[in-house]
């Protein structure tokens, strides 16, 4: 018997595959969407880049249905993503683009997504990003993208956004993570201040189980030096006990 059932969106990358890991470790029943499958998902459900914005979500949110069968989700964990640099004068609009579908539409879709099939008191785990909360002149689209996913994060955790009652809508802020491409690309960097994906992973593990979750609509900065990893709530309406060092 199913411990629970979650859907990870980018379930194909490297966070995504840890995640679905992570789940499958504990006996949840794991959905995944990405643009290939992931073997050791229960469903997998491909993106269609042919459609466009509006024919995705209503094929993905079809698609997610069928396979619950009238069941619900514990949590909808949105890794899906990319970055792209650029400023003003070097492909400025293409890079927004690409970064808007990327994070933003990923994200909107999981929002509906949660509005139709989330448990009351389940998950919605959103990506933004560290270095969207102030101005990115180096990564322009990339920092209006998640700075969206930001705003779509805090808009999700008011009254009336639509999702059942009770969620928690929370967006984890990264700076670096510790993926096999980062370390190809980078490979002269301080890895000890990068965060592992299996932090990311058992602490989502923790928050479906309803274990040190955080106010919902939060934004959660991970910092990670010497190899330990610190979450801080960003937010200037953050209250107390939204703190959580690990």
């Amino acid at each position: 018997m199913v411990a629970g059932r979650v859907l990870v969106y980018g379930g194909k990358g490297a966070l995504g595959s840890k995640c679905i890991e992570e789940f499958k470790k504990v006996n949840f029943w794991v959905a995944s969407i990405d643009l290939a499958g992931n073997e050791s998902a229960d469903v997998n459900v491909a993106v269609n880049l042919q459609q466009n914005f509006v024919e995705q979500e209503s094929a993905i949110v079809k698609a997610v249905g069928d396979a619950l069968k009238e069941e619900k989700l514990d949590g909808i964990f949105c890794v899906a993503g990319g970055w792209a640099g650029g400023n003003a004068s070097k492909d400025l609009a293409k890079n927004s683009e690409m970064m808007w579908k990327q994070s933003v539409c990923s994200s909107v879709i999981a929002a509906s997504l949660a509005s139709k099939y989330l448990k009351e008191g389940g998950v919605l785990q959103l990506t933004g990003a560290n270095a969207a909360l102030q101005g990115t002149p180096g990564m322009i689209g990339y920092g209006l993208a998640k700075a969206a996913v930001h705003h779509l994060t805090r808009s999700l955790s008011k009254k009336d956004s639509g999702l059942p009652g009770d969620s928690n809508v929370v967006a984890i802020l990264p700076i670096t993570l510790d993926t096999p491409m980062n370390r190809k690309w980078m490979p002269d960097a301080d890895f000890s201040t990068w965060t592992p994906l299996e932090f990311i992973a058992e602490l989502f593990v923790k928050w479906i189980k309803k274990q040190d979750r955080l106010t919902s609509g939060s934004l959660v900065q991970l910092t990670t030096k010497d190899s330990k990893t610190a979450l801080t709530v960003a937010n200037s309406d953050k209250k107390d006990g939204d703190y959580c060092y690990l």
